[in-house]
């Protein structure tokens, strides 16, 4: 829309300083004959914009002159771009609206340094993706995403035990994990998660629903997971651990360590921790050998003298 354009050139030109055509419209994506006609609309309007000729010219707006959009401080500014993650807006697509929020952000402060987006991606990056990135796709990300704008009822197939599944759901919400996203919604009555990578189809209806006032996101996201993992299968294990690996092993995902005591070994704690199954702490435990000894459950022992037996006996081999 023109407006929108007309509005992005006043803001870049109070970010940047003087810009030539050339420059606007490169970053506007349009020719220069249409820039030279926007800068008349704009002069038309009363924007005070000056035009310098020559190698070094172009255009600028008069010393002094300003918009005034939010009165926002630098430090306000960073929090919201710092909080915007690249894999989540292309996931949406709304790169170009960031981009544009970021042109009116950089005009909300008197007091910055030129261009802070800039200023700011060059000392702080945060990367949305894992190290193992999620090879899942999201062919009705964008049909959720448009129906939990406008509050309308969604029907989609899923499969549940080797069957598909069809309702209708109110979506509330959108979560991205871990580069996975969820989707919260209503339906029948009941509050339901739904993987969105999962669904065979979605499809928007025309019907509208009344989303609950009492209803937050961002809470309603906290307590599900906490019940999630409060639901998990537990596998209560002994241990002996070196102090040297202790903090390590507590920052171990599937782990939970619950009590922490001093051995009769100088430089060991005895350790009671969590794991979901027999067979994770068995992998985890080996991963951590030899600073991590199981006392018990003796199951547990056995399978990892049996593991430690094979691992051996696969290396004599060679």
């Amino acid at each position: 829309m023109r407006a929108d354009r007309l509005l992005s050139i006043l803001l870049l030109l109070q970010n940047r300083g003087k810009m030539t055509s050339r420059e606007l419209a490169q970053t506007l994506e349009v020719s220069e004959r249409t820039v030279f006609r926007d800068m008349e609309a704009l002069c038309t309007a009363g924007i005070p914009i000056l035009a310098e000729r020559g190698r070094e010219g172009g255009w600028m707006l008069t010393e002094g002159y300003r918009t005034s959009l939010t009165g926002m401080k630098p430090s306000e500014i960073a929090t919201l771009l710092l909080s915007a993650d690249s894999s989540i807006l292309k996931d949406l697509g709304i790169q170009n609206d960031f981009s544009s929020a970021v042109l009116k952000l950089e005009a909300a402060s008197p007091s910055r340094p030129n261009n802070p987006a800039s200023y700011l991606s060059q000392r702080i990056h945060i990367d949305g993706a894992s190290w193992h990135p999620s090879e899942e796709t999201y062919p009705f990300l964008s049909v959720l995403q448009e129906a939990v704008w406008e509050d309308r009822k969604v029907k989609i197939t899923y499969p549940r035990n080797d069957e598909m599944k069809e309702r209708f759901i109110e979506p509330l919400g959108l979560v991205a994990k871990r580069g996975v996203w969820y989707v919260v919604a209503r339906t029948e009555g009941e509050m339901r998660t739904f993987r969105v990578s999962r669904l065979i189809q979605a499809d928007a209806t025309y019907e509208s629903f009344v989303r609950p006032e009492a209803f937050d996101l961002k809470s309603y996201w906290e307590q599900s997971t906490l019940a999630f993992k409060a639901a998990l299968p537990k596998y209560v294990v002994n241990l002996k651990v070196n102090e040297s690996i202790l903090k390590e092993l507590q920052r171990e995902r599937y782990v939970t360590i619950t009590l922490v005591e001093p051995s009769a070994n100088t430089g060991w704690m005895n350790v009671e921790a969590e794991f979901n199954a027999i067979e994770s702490a068995c992998r985890i435990v080996l991963s951590f050998s030899p600073s991590v000894i199981v006392l018990a459950p003796i199951e547990l022992v056995g399978m990892v003298k049996s593991a430690i037996k094979t691992i051996s006996a696969i290396y004599e081999e060679f």
